[in-house]
């Protein structure tokens, strides 16, 4: 049976009532069948029904025709998974079992992920402890379990990991998170308001531009904002200091894990010099403040935009001293190939996205499958590698680097002149919208349903790190647990982003 379901590109609202409610049969196929296709599930999500009942939303994104579907269906206490037939919906349906006390039947590891009360709970239930749970064991006489966190050695986010190991050999690592959880979704309810820019940008903190980018085009559609080109471009600029600086960083923490410190110290400190390109803007290194609905808060005269290309080339000239290096380090190069391995169907079937995607040879990149903005109008070719290993993370990011650096240079050196600030009226009733940004760690993205008053009835939020755990879990089986700090740092994944 051919379902109908209406396409809408990113960025484009799409009134709730074209949006088909299916039986839930006819959900599940939908969305198998899609993703088998070669689509991607991009979110999977519940919200209450005015029956009652949970109504469950699939956002799925097919890159070849850079469009996206949406399709919903509702259910009343349990529905059969998708997961055993859909990889890529284990986590969302244990995030909806969570949330909204609907069982995924057939679900083969259904947990909590952020330990908190069902959202339809009264205020007074206590919430559950994080990590108090079952785990994952592997029953045998020389098989032996490590623990490790939430507390960890360095100043971090906590997060707790369990090995089944048998000597050195890891068989199987289970990741459990939740000790962050701070309940974003349920506030943005009802907004957007004052708050509401603060929450976003401090959702995860080193993504602060990834995620206001996808905020801001998600309300400029719903109220059908035109944003001024100079503003476009400023934001694009924003958003490749934010890779720029965190990519460099990645490169300095990798070869500090495996000892080798003139990289380290090096990438360290560059990395303070792309926060302070950003700062240089708006007076943020994390770039809050800078984005705003309508466009950016901050502009740039000619001298400022001189100043940024001169210390932006002195930056990406250190930071190509500091990782040659460690590529002509063969002690480096032994430790990175062949460690944390993922290949390519595995990638495709867990639908992880970012570096840690391309890394695995998929050319998967919202600023190529879905441009908005300024990618639109002016593109950054995909970076990749294909060997899936902690080099290829690393390489990938060398190369990504460089081309977001060519592309900053090239937007200072052609910035539009223009205001930077349109003004945002009231957000259309009653309509969807889906904005997807490729933020430094993969796709990003936000899905705002609106209530008949134009109010935010619904905002869920994937951050890639939601989407990438698990590659890090699969990543570390049949390695030594003593790769689990160099296999960590190269996916580099944030724990407060998942719990939200």
């Amino acid at each position: 049976m051919t379902i109908s379901m209406p396409s809408f590109r990113n960025g484009e609202p799409v009134a709730l009532a074209s949006v088909p409610c299916l039986a839930v049969r006819e959900f599940r196929a939908a969305i198998i069948s899609a993703v088998r296709a070669g689509s991607g599930l991009t979110a999977l999500f519940g919200t209450p029904a005015e029956n009652g009942k949970i109504q469950l939303f699939g956002v799925l994104a097919d890159s070849l025709a850079g469009c996206l579907s949406a399709l919903r269906t509702e259910v009343n206490g349990a529905y059969p998974c998708l997961t055993v037939d859909c990889p890529q919906a284990h986590w969302f349906e244990r995030e909806i079992a969570e949330q909204w006390n609907v069982e995924p039947q057939g679900h083969p590891w259904l947990k909590p992920i952020r330990f908190h009360p069902h959202y339809r709970s009264s205020r007074a239930a206590q919430s559950p402890l994080p990590g108090a749970t079952e785990f994952f064991k592997v029953n045998g006489d020389e098989i032996h379990e490590v623990a490790v966190g939430p507390v960890h050695a360095g100043i971090i986010e906590p997060g707790h990991f369990r090995f089944q190991c048998h000597g050195e050999r890891v068989f199987h690592l289970e990741i459990s998170l939740g000790y962050q959880h701070r309940g974003i979704e349920p506030a943005l309810i009802g907004g957007p308001g004052k708050r509401t820019i603060h929450l976003i940008e401090t959702l995860s903190g080193d993504s602060s531009i990834g995620h206001a980018t996808a905020y801001c085009e998600a309300i400029e559609g719903l109220s059908g904002t035109a944003v001024p080109a100079r503003a476009q471009v400023l934001r694009g600029v924003a958003l490749e200091f934010e890779r720029l600086a965190n990519h460099t960083g990645d490169l300095g923490a990798l070869a500090g894990d495996v000892g080798y410190l003139p990289t380290a110290a090096y990438c360290g400190l560059i990395r303070g010099d792309f926060l302070n390109l950003t700062a240089a803007i708006c007076g943020s290194r994390f770039g809050r403040g800078m984005l705003r609905p309508g466009g950016v808060l901050f502009d740039v005269d000619a001298g400022l935009c001189s100043e940024l290309t001169r210390r932006l080339d002195s930056a990406l000239k250190d930071v190509a001293d500091a990782t040659r290096l460690m590529w002509d380090a063969p002690s480096v190069q032994a430790r990175f190939e062949d460690t944390g391995t993922i290949g390519a169907s595995t990638c495709e079937a867990l639908g992880l996205v970012g570096p840690v995607a391309r890394a695995c040879g998929i050319e998967r990149d919202v600023r190529l499958d879905f441009p908005s903005g300024i990618f639109r109008f002016a593109q950054i070719p995909i970076s990749k590698w294909g060997t899936g290993d902690v080099f290829a993370r690393a390489w990938v990011r060398w190369l990504e680097i460089q081309r977001s650096g060519l592309f900053v240079r090239e937007q200072l050196a052609s910035l539009p002149e223009g205001r930077v600030l349109a003004r945002v009226g009231p957000l259309m009733p009653a309509h969807l919208i889906v904005s997807l940004t490729e933020g430094w760690r993969g796709e990003i993205a936000h899905v705002a349903i609106t209530d008949n008053s134009g109010r935010f009835a619904r905002y869920k939020i994937v951050d890639p790190s939601f989407r990438n755990w698990m590659g890090l879990a699969i990543a570390l089986r049949n390695q030594q647990i003593s790769d689990f700090p160099l296999c960590n740092k190269s996916f580099n994944l944030s724990y407060c982003g998942h719990d939200l």
